[in-house]
């Protein structure tokens, strides 16, 4: 071939690929700058709504938890100290406020940064040895507004990048993959998508806020707010105040090194995020930023050498106990998603909204304690179930049914803690009342007339129908024995089941359902005379509602949230009925006040131990053994509507027996004891209501021995305490 000829093909071949290029070039550069298709919802980020946190409020406005997607607090630029911005500037972007998206002038840095070799041997060796060395392309080289687009717009992209398989379509990805991998065109797709979003958002930005300066700044600030600080601390607000224990907007000229230190993080958190095995690491790069800051003028000659003399200094971080409030934060989240479709647990999350619970910290850690204590006794007598046992409390306020508190389990359940989320015994646990229920029972016979607290009622052996073709179950009292005749006061406080089952019988069992219904129970209880003994379940919310109800004459629908606020300092509107007098005789009401009182005064009374020296309180309140001692319950109250109530409940997940003699008064009376004991020691809730006057002098002129038992021929039982007992069965409740 002449050399004239091989000429010409070379020239030709070369201007094929120069106009080959200049062509892939020039529709690069107009998908860059012109291409406007398949943009994303730039919406929320020019409107500065980043994903923050959520909060549910005690009602001293003290931070109950914390939720969130990212743990971030949203910083205005006004907001930054000028430290910090520059610290920023000298970090990560030194030309942000003079470029409009990518900085040109730092192309040949990257360029002579990129792994050359690496590259041609890729060309050399095929796309199909992309697996075995490091990419091409160099991190860093990265605007501030190319990292804002990559984690607000490219997050999926970003995490598919480093994949050995071609996330991408179309011949030229093909062919390239071929040439230098599979993951190295991913990464190039995902940067040159970077690029295109990169000056298309300053664009928007500018029309936005009217001028480049006012757009620079709000894409500063919005950097400032979203960047990963480290240990699950988004932005650099909630960075200062974890490392340093400071605001922000505290920080000035002389702690250039703090702000050194937080600028350096955001390159790579893993390593410059301060922690005590890798200080010379994250001390260095805090130098490095120092000197940056110094060499392009952000802060006076001189300052870095006296900023990087500095020690590192940050907040340790003790390793505290959360306040274990899971059960409170599900009923928030139960009744928000209940009386608020349009709200969802991701607004909670994302802190589109803030939420005021209406229960009270100190309460809280109240009744988390005294719970622990009450099962760690438990575990004394019975070390095998250490761990295992289970307890639920609910405090509510007497006036109007608010949680004040909520445990819905032990603080460490089968070795897993429940800081954060647990199944909530309180209100998603139907289980038996136990003796608990017999209070509703003769409030029903107070309200239907005929019946006083003085009345002599029997107290003799006594049948239930157990079924067609079946023989009657004959009903026994926990202590095997029968007084005869007593007054319904003595009944009442000595829990005998016998009299319970003949009242029923007088009254009928539908008197019962009402008079529960009226009290605020919408568990539907069966229609059968043992429910009176406790045999329907409930969960133990609505049994210490129907107890506060009694307590102060006031029918109110419980509730654990004050209030919600939007980010915007709208408050959202809740729907709820208002706290009414109970639709109970005036009479009825005080003759249940006056037994449950006597259940504690009255020497025989189950609760009677709460009538010592040692406990100076004045309760009224009724205790809860249920079948086969599954469960152990007590339900108090203070009087009046100025007074709470707290309901105790303690028992396995797998209703196994507590064991013979763990009734409600040994085990669930004692934590009720402790926790009012502390909630009106501390004077949270003010001093206890006293009763009235005349109830206790009543109840003082009924302080008389009691009459010889009579024991029942066929019984053969006799136990101390109480509990529901059938004669023939020892199945079914007690």
């Amino acid at each position: 071939m002449r050399p004239r000829r091989i000429t010409r093909i070379i020239i030709s071949l070369t201007c094929s690929v120069v106009a080959a290029g200049t062509l892939l070039m020039a529709g690069e550069l107009h998908y860059a700058y012109f291409n406007r298709h398949q943009l994303p919802d730039a919406g929320p980020f020019s409107r500065f709504e980043l994903s923050t946190i959520g909060h549910v409020y005690d009602t001293a406005g003290n931070p109950l938890i914390e939720l969130a997607r990212e743990y971030r607090e949203i910083s205005q630029y006004e907001d930054i100290p000028p430290i910090v911005r520059d610290a920023i500037l000298a970090a990560e972007d030194k030309r942000f406020f003079s470029h409009n998206g990518i900085d040109y002038a730092s192309l040949p840095r990257v360029l002579w940064k990129a792994r050359v070799g690496v590259l041609a041997g890729r060309l050399v060796r095929g796309g199909g040895h992309d697996e075995l060395s490091r990419p091409p392309f160099p991190q860093g080289g990265s605007t501030i507004t190319q990292q804002l687009v990559r984690g607000s717009f490219l997050r999926p992209m970003t995490a598919l990048e480093n994949s050995y398989q071609l996330r991408h379509t179309g011949a030229v990805a093909q062919v390239l993959a071929s040439m230098i991998g599979p993951r190295s065109v991913n990464m190039l797709a995902r940067k040159r998508e970077e690029i295109r979003l990169s000056l298309w958002l300053e664009q928007l930005m500018r029309a936005k806020f009217g001028s480049k300066r006012r757009a620079k700044e709000e894409l500063l600030a919005r950097y400032a707010s979203s960047v990963y600080m480290g240990n699950g601390q988004y932005g650099f607000s909630r960075a200062a105040k974890y490392y340093f224990g400071r605001r922000l907007a505290t920080f000035t000229p002389d702690d250039a090194d703090k702000a050194a230190l937080l600028a350096g993080i955001a390159k790579s958190p893993r390593d410059y995020a301060p922690n005590a095995a890798n200080t010379a690491k994250i001390v260095r790069r805090r130098n490095q930023t120092l000197a940056l800051m110094e060499r392009d003028g952000f802060i006076p000659p001189g300052t870095a050498a006296h900023a990087k003399a500095r020690p590192l200094e940050v907040v340790k971080h003790e390793a505290q106990p959360p306040l274990q409030a899971s059960a409170l934060v599900a009923h928030v989240l139960e009744e928000m998603t209940a009386g608020n479709p349009s709200l969802t647990a991701e607004d909670l999350l994302q802190g589109r909204i803030q939420v005021h619970a209406t229960a009270d910290a100190r309460v809280q850690r109240i009744v988390n304690n005294a719970l622990e204590h009450g099962l760690q006794r438990y575990e004394q007598r019975h070390p095998k179930a250490k761990g295992v046992i289970q307890g639920s409390v609910i405090v509510l306020k007497n006036r109007d049914g608010r949680v004040l508190a909520e445990t819905g389990g032990r603080q460490v359940f089968n070795g897993r803690s429940a800081s954060y989320r647990d199944y909530n015994r309180v209100t998603q646990s139907l289980r038996q009342p136990g003796s608990a229920m017999k209070a509703i029972v003769y409030l029903a016979a107070f309200q239907q007339g005929g019946f006083t607290l003085d009345t002599m009622v029997p107290d003799e052996p006594i049948s239930v129908s157990n079924g067609a073709q079946r023989p009657a179950k004959w009903i026994a009292n926990y202590d095997g024995r029968f007084k005869g005749l007593i007054p319904i006061r003595q009944a009442l406080a000595e829990s005998r089941n016998a009299v319970t089952i003949w009242l029923v019988e007088q009254i009928g069992i539908d008197s019962v359902l009402r008079t529960s219904r009226s009290l605020g129970v919408r568990t539907p209880l069966g229609r059968y005379p043992t429910t009176a003994l406790g045999a329907s379940e409930m969960n133990l919310l609505e049994l210490a509602n129907a107890y506060r109800t009694m307590a102060s004459g006031i029918v109110a629908e419980p509730y654990v949230i004050g209030s919600i606020v939007r980010d915007s300092g709208e408050m959202v509107a809740l729907s709820r009925q208002s706290p009414a007098r109970a639709s109970l005789d005036g009479e009825a009401l005080s003759q249940i006040q006056e037994g449950l009182r006597g259940v504690v005064r009255l020497p025989t009374g189950t609760a009677h131990a709460l009538a010592s020296g040692a406990f100076p309180i004045e309760v009224m309140g009724k205790t809860g053994t249920t079948n086969d001692f599954r469960d152990a319950i007590f339900v108090g109250s203070t009087y009046g509507a100025d007074g709470i109530t707290a309901a105790v409940r303690i028992g396995f997940d797998d209703y196994h027996s507590l064991g013979s003699r763990e009734t409600g008064g040994r085990l669930a009376l004692p934590v009720f004891q402790e926790l009012m004991l502390a909630i009106y020691r501390e004077r949270i809730v003010g001093t206890a209501p006293a009763f009235p006057g005349w109830m206790e002098d009543r109840i003082a002129a009924a302080l008389l021995p009691p009459p010889d038992p009579i024991v029942a021929p066929d019984v053969a039982l006799a136990l101390p305490g109480e509990t529901e007992w059938f004669l023939t069965s020892g199945s079914g409740p007690r």
